[in-house]
């Protein structure tokens, strides 16, 4: 009897070994993740990772992980070089030849310009909510905030004042990273994007709301995306109230910030999960919806998928 127990105990010793081991491995990439925050992003707020939780959750599985310091608020090609500067020190650092690219929300357009910049630094790019045909927000933004006009340069100047205080609270240094507020808008418009996807078209589908877009490019660049199609998520988030008044502005489906439609890129994952812009990046403290995949799971199951690719 005891050496049957004995047995037992020694093969489920053994199975969680090996449960142990594969869990460690699972996120295992190729080459490193850096993940590319969105529109008043951050690294790190006051303790809390603007990927909350994400970071360290795909580390616990084997991923090499970084976030990137970018502009909070500037043009798509701004903040796309200021990535192209810190993947060079990913590359250093690590000793990686390319990376993995994740990006969301202004995230998405950003990882687009470096991959298609510099393609033999860039393994995959992979766009979170990703504002890849222009957000209604952004357009009615720019539709009731004329150019040139004294309120345009008084809500710019406000709210740049805000990006740099978010950049001087996260540690990333206010004088590194000019913030440029009203060229970010722009960019996110939906003229501006399109103009943008005409000069980087890896990975767009040939419509809007279209899913042919190549996951492995000509540049040699696999594409994906994923979205949520959902504002109101979770009755305890402070956020949601806020999402479901954005959320109006679109006449379709959308996470409260950017349509399910133009997020679409590359292998189109799936852009109607029951998330808002901010549960994307598992925000505001993970909470999302209940009875929705976990967001933390969807990144570390895409690294999984980067992995089987050999990425």
């Amino acid at each position: 009897m005891k050496r049957n127990i004995l047995t037992l105990f020694c093969v489920l010793s053994f199975a969680l070994q090996v449960s142990t081991s594969s869990a460690s491995s699972y996120a295992k990439t190729q080459y490193p993740i850096v993940l590319v925050h969105g529109l008043f992003g951050f690294d790190e707020l006051l303790w809390v990772d603007y990927f909350y939780k994400i970071p360290s959750k795909l580390s616990s599985h084997g991923a090499r992980v970084y976030t990137a310091t970018v502009s909070p608020a500037n043009s798509t090609e701004v903040r796309g070089e200021q990535l192209l500067n810190y993947i060079d020190e990913v590359l250093a650092h690590s000793g990686a030849e390319k990376v993995n690219l994740i990006g969301h929300s202004h995230g998405g357009p950003t990882i687009r310009y470096a991959a298609s910049v510099s393609p033999d630094k860039v393994a995959s790019v992979s766009s979170v909510g990703g504002v890849n045909w222009g957000s209604s927000v952004a357009d009615l933004i720019r539709k009731h905030i004329k150019k040139g006009t004294a309120f345009e340069g008084l809500a710019a100047a406000t709210v740049n004042n805000l990006a740099n205080l978010i950049e001087l609270l996260s540690g990333s240094g206010v004088s590194k990273l000019p913030t440029d507020i009203l060229a970010a808008t722009e960019a996110l418009t939906t003229e501006k994007t399109i103009q943008f996807n005409q000069r980087y078209p890896e990975g767009i589908p040939s419509t809007y709301c279209g899913k042919d877009g190549d996951m492995l490019a000509g540049n040699g660049v696999y594409y994906f995306s994923w979205s949520g199609g959902s504002t109101s998520t979770n009755i305890f988030d402070v956020s949601d109230p806020f999402l479901v008044a954005t959320g109006l502005v679109f006449g379709e489906e959308n996470d409260g910030l950017v349509s399910s439609c133009s997020s679409h890129l590359g292998y189109v994952i799936k852009s109607n999960y029951r998330m808002n812009h901010l549960d994307e990046v598992n925000q505001l403290f993970g909470l999302s919806h209940l009875f929705e995949t976990d967001p933390v799971n969807l990144f570390i199951t895409h690294a999984n998928r980067l992995k089987k690719l050999g990425l």
